[in-house]
């Protein structure tokens, strides 16, 4: 039985940055893939980034594309999600991910078995 646990939301000013973690704990070897999903109130839950597999190969969603970033540390069994530049947009509490999908299914979250509690972030003056 594999766990998610996020930590590192918070409230931050527009143009600020934050990092989130997410640390996993049991069996994630062989190919297991984390990924970053968010939903802001009265909106579906969006893909944002997936570290794919052992590959270390990240995929990102357009609207996050080169503001944010994703990695994987193998040892600590984490993976980050460091955000810069928020917009109020990007408020949502984030969740965790983790599974088995395959590369055209990065983007949908029923290719992902195990999920995280979530985190709150809110980009606000």
């Amino acid at each position: 039985q594999v766990q998610l646990v996020e930590s590192g939301g918070g409230l931050v000013l527009p143009g600020g940055s934050l990092t989130l973690s997410c640390v996993a704990s049991g069996d994630t070897s062989s190919g297991y893939s984390l990924a970053w999903f968010r939903q802001a109130p009265g909106k579906d839950r969006e893909f944002v980034s997936v570290v794919w597999r052992n590959t270390g190969s990240t995929y990102y969603s357009d609207s996050v594309k080169d503001r944010f970033t994703s990695s994987r540390d193998k040892a600590k069994n984490t993976v980050y999600l460091q955000m810069n530049s928020l917009k109020p947009e990007d408020t949502a509490v984030y969740y965790c991910a983790g599974g088995y999908p395959i590369l055209s299914s990065i983007r949908n979250s029923r290719g992902y078995r195990h999920w995280g509690q979530g985190t709150q972030v809110t980009v606000s003056s």
